[in-house]
């Protein structure tokens, strides 16, 4: 570790914290990535550090002299309740010694089941499962330490994402791609027909840059940007198939319902993925009007995000 700390410090080397290292390489700036391992695949410049972000002692000097601070950390899906806590609580000790700006990622989760109206960030709390209440208290908590004076906080929510390294945890990632570009039947979660919103991970990456920098950002959540035109699952798949080259319509099917429960049973991400159909099961949309009406954020649009997702997945094969 260099003993000059740099501006932007990113807790988290999954899909989304390269997503803002690579935004913020773009802007020109100084990014430091934390890990537990110490390794991952960076933009060129940007160092690795390894630690446990859970210890408020390792984050703070890790975190010495930075500007901002990015907490895109993802425990296991299965680990949420017993590992989040102290992992968000690590990086606020770790902002606020630093006098940094503390940037969260976080999703929709704690809305709950829509209930036929879309989400803003007026949309109340009224979470039905243990992970959306668990994420609405951590982001209550970010909230209540900003007005406290504690440190400035800025959360930025997206829906499901998708995009270069989605993989398996996002429902337009590893199920769908590499099915798409062999030729085989495609497979996603829920039903396909209803509208829902998915969030492109270049742009969440861009976006949390933004909300580092902004100066309006503090104090509040974001949606981060989604196309105002709402599809169905199935047209989005569609237009990947398109992406992928190949003429005529996507040979799609959803995984069913018992199918998922046997899966659980030997699978624990899956098991945990159960309490989460609701997001399926009706239209699921997320408005991001705010952030692009008083922030300039804009969503990359639908068809050339799914280009490029496309893209990343054909070079990996």
């Amino acid at each position: 570790m260099k003993h000059t700390t740099p501006r932007h410090v990113i807790f988290g080397s999954g899909a989304v914290g390269t997503a803002i290292a690579e935004a913020l390489v773009r802007r020109g700036e100084s990014v430091r990535i934390v890990n537990r391992s110490g390794r991952a695949d960076v933009p060129d410049g940007v160092e690795v550090a390894a630690g446990d972000a859970a210890d408020p002692a390792f984050t703070t000097a890790v975190a010495a002299g930075a500007a901002v601070v990015y907490q895109a950390l993802n425990p296991p899906y299965h680990r949420w309740l017993q590992e989040f806590p102290a992992l968000q609580a690590g990086v606020l000790a770790a902002a606020e010694a630093a006098g940094a700006r503390m940037v969260s990622m976080d999703n929709v989760y704690s809305y709950g089941p829509p209930g036929g109206r879309p989400f803003t960030e007026e949309t109340p709390d009224a979470a039905t499962t243990r992970k959306g209440r668990l994420r609405g208290g951590m982001a209550q908590d970010l909230l209540a330490a900003h007005e406290a004076g504690r440190v400035e906080v800025a959360i930025g929510r997206a829906s499901d994402y998708f995009g270069p390294r989605g993989g398996a945890q996002s429902n337009l990632g590893d199920l769908v791609f590499p099915a798409l570009l062999a030729g085989r039947t495609a497979t996603v979660l829920g039903d396909p027909d209803q509208p829902h919103t998915y969030t492109f991970i270049p742009d969440i990456g861009e976006s949390l840059a933004l909300l580092g920098s902004h100066p309006d950002a503090p104090g509040r959540i974001w949606h981060l940007p989604n196309d105002p035109h709402t599809r169905t699952t199935r047209e989005l798949v569609d237009l990947a198939h398109r992406a992928t080259g190949r003429p005529g319509s996507a040979r799609l099917r959803r995984m069913p319902t018992l199918a998922l429960y046997a899966l659980g049973t030997v699978n624990r991400t899956v098991r945990e993925l159960i309490e989460m159909r609701y997001e399926f099961a009706e239209p699921f949309i997320v408005d991001s009007s705010l952030i692009r009406d008083r922030l300039g954020a804009v969503a990359t649009p639908l068809e050339e995000a799914l280009q490029q997702t496309a893209a990343a997945y054909r070079t990996r094969t």
